[in-house]
């Protein structure tokens, strides 16, 4: 709303996970601080200071434009600054050049450090993943611009299949509205023929990172899909399977019964089957059965416990991620 009033201020700070609408954001203050130049390649600048030397950026922060009454200069990687770097950048925030635009762009940042709370001062914006009903109003918009036509129940499929990624959406849309044509009426069966399972990856992905013992990433993939709406009594039912399949082969593998005959009766994808023999040579029967104990506790514990079911549901990955 801003931008298109003519504001534009000379530093921005644009973080969050959502990378598709970041960059629209970036794009977009860029295209109205350019409108006026005929030679944006020579003040259109990107760098990054994975280097770790802040002095490039303001450099290029402090040229003057080139045929245009201003400069933009996108800031990437610059969250694992020495504090000296820091103090350089800072003593930049505080006495911009008019001419510029400079724009930091980021997933995450520590919010708790001098540097982040300068930029969190000014014209900061946050990207965070959409939730399903933010997801499907977008995709609504976006398909009104394609010319495309979607029913509510097919919308609502499309959503569910691709999860909250919205640069993986707009591709999937894109696609369908491509395929749809000459009637641009995107039907089920289209999206069913078409459209890639993201989310369901993403539910392997919460239980592999699980069986590895990857705590952080665990969580960070349980935090999106209950941001994108996925009820936690159904990921305890997800993590209980996989527990009691990992159970039944555990016992399987100690019988000696073979890995064709494993992944018989506990099917997995070829490219995950050797991965799945290492975590079982690894495991053992007496904790699996406490996990799963506890699987269940948890399971209880959502239909009759006063605490929060995401509460439960993220105890429970804490607990089963532990060494």
């Amino acid at each position: 709303q801003a931008l298109k009033q003519g504001t534009i201020e000379p530093i921005y700070f644009l973080f969050g996970p959502e990378t598709y609408l970041r960059d629209q954001a970036a794009r977009a203050i860029a295209d109205e601080a350019m409108s006026d130049t005929l030679l944006r390649e020579f003040n259109d600048i990107s760098i990054s200071l994975a280097d770790g030397d802040a002095h490039a950026a303001v450099a290029e922060a402090e040229q003057l434009p080139m045929m245009s009454s201003r400069r933009v200069i996108r800031v990437t990687d610059f969250t694992k600054l020495d504090e000296d770097n820091e103090e350089i950048l800072l003593a930049y925030l505080k006495r911009p050049v008019e001419t510029s635009v400079v724009i930091f762009v980021t997933s995450d940042i520590d919010k708790r450090k001098k540097f982040a709370k300068t930029l969190m001062s000014g014209a900061a914006f946050e990207f965070a993943p959409l939730n399903d009903g933010e997801l499907t109003a977008w995709a609504r918009a976006h398909l009104k611009e394609l010319k495309a036509e979607v029913e509510a129940d097919v919308l609502r499929r499309i959503v569910e299949l691709v999860g909250s990624d919205v640069r993986t959406l707009s591709n999937e849309l894109n696609k369908l509205s491509a395929a749809a044509l000459p009637s641009g009426k995107i039907t089920m069966d289209l999206v069913e023929a078409l459209v890639g399972r993201s989310r369901e990856l993403m539910n392997w992905d919460l239980t592999d990172q699980m069986l590895a013992r990857n705590r952080p990433r665990a969580l960070q993939v349980l935090e999106q899909l209950l941001d994108d709406g996925a009820p936690p009594v159904m990921l305890i039912g997800l993590i209980g399977s996989t527990y009691r399949r990992l159970a039944l082969a555990r016992t399987l593998l100690s019988q000696g019964v073979s890995s064709r005959e494993i992944f018989r009766q506990v099917p997995m994808p070829p490219f995950k089957q050797h991965g799945y023999l290492a975590t079982l040579s690894r495991a053992d029967s007496k904790t699996l059965a406490r996990q799963i104990a506890r699987i269940a506790a948890a399971d209880l514990g959502i239909k009759t416990s006063k605490a929060t079911p995401r509460m439960q549901v993220e105890m429970l990955v804490i607990e089963l991620t532990g060494n």
